[in-house]
């Protein structure tokens, strides 16, 4: 199991830019591959990008492709969200959350098992 908190939420007005944080802890934490998620009000949370555990590879959803980045450095145990030219519809909570894997150069985007407490990214007009 790894501990999870992510910083760097807040208020941002359209156009803008946010980078997320995601420090992990615990033992076996390089053994995770990392993900970003998020939930708006009254919808289901979704997947918002993933990246190895070696931080090779990630993916990104469609909705945020061009305009977010998810990277990691290992040697700090952390992993980031960059955000550019966000939109009303970026506005939700924003989860990190980590999947054990053996595969070091494998993405997911489902079925992660440690969650972080999440934080507010609130987009204003």
């Amino acid at each position: 199991q790894v501990q999870l908190v992510e910083s760097g939420g807040g208020l941002v007005q359209t156009g803008g830019s946010l980078k997320l944080s995601c420090a992990a802890s615990g033992r076996f934490s390089h053994y995770y591959a990392m993900g970003w998620f998020r939930q708006a009000p009254g919808s289901e949370r979704e997947f918002v990008a993933g990246i190895s555990r070696d931080g090779s590879r990630a993916a990104h959803a469609d909705p945020v492709k061009g305009r977010f980045a998810i990277s990691r450095d290992n040697a700090k145990n952390t992993t980031y969200l960059q955000m550019t030219s966000l939109t009303l519809e970026d506005t939700a909570m924003y989860y990190c959350a980590a999947r054990f894997t053996y595969h070091a150069q494998a993405v997911y985007n489902t079925d992660y098992e440690d969650w972080g407490q999440g934080t507010q990214v609130t987009v204003s007009s």
